[in-house]
């Protein structure tokens, strides 16, 4: 994923997803978000502050321009939640990550093991798919 495919899919740019996913929410990285905050609200605000900082900076000065309706309360009840959020939501930049060969394979390295785990989890057709698609 990159600057563009975030943007175009959340309509933040890349480097405000953590913020973004901050104030909706996301599961799979164990963020409840804000109550009442979706997708949509949440790009919302990104959009017209910038970061969440500044959003937060915002809230504190009594702005109420740019705030979607009921969204500040939402917001200053949130607020502890999202002063703790961001040390757990920060991507280490500077973590050092190995050289990742990113070409796909032509053939599944373990074919009857894949072909185990398509038939205990139903996966038959998506596998046929996959393969066919590696074939090409």
């Amino acid at each position: 994923m990159d600057e563009a495919f975030v943007a175009a899919k959340y309509g933040v740019p890349g480097r405000s997803y953590a913020d973004f996913a901050t104030l909706r929410g996301d599961p799979s990285d164990g963020l409840p978000g804000v109550p009442g905050v979706g997708e949509k609200t949440a790009a919302a605000l990104i959009t017209r502050f910038g970061s969440l900082p500044a959003l937060l900076e915002a809230l504190d000065a009594g702005v109420t321009d740019g705030f979607p309706a009921g969204s500040r309360t939402r917001l200053a009840a949130a607020r502890d939640y999202l002063e703790a959020a961001p040390a757990v939501v920060k991507v280490a930049p500077d973590a050092p990550l190995p050289p990742a060969d990113l070409t796909l394979p032509a053939k599944p390295r373990d074919p009857e093991a894949l072909v185990q785990l398509a038939d205990r989890y139903g996966l038959d057709s998506p596998l046929n798919r996959l393969l066919e698609t590696l074939a090409r």
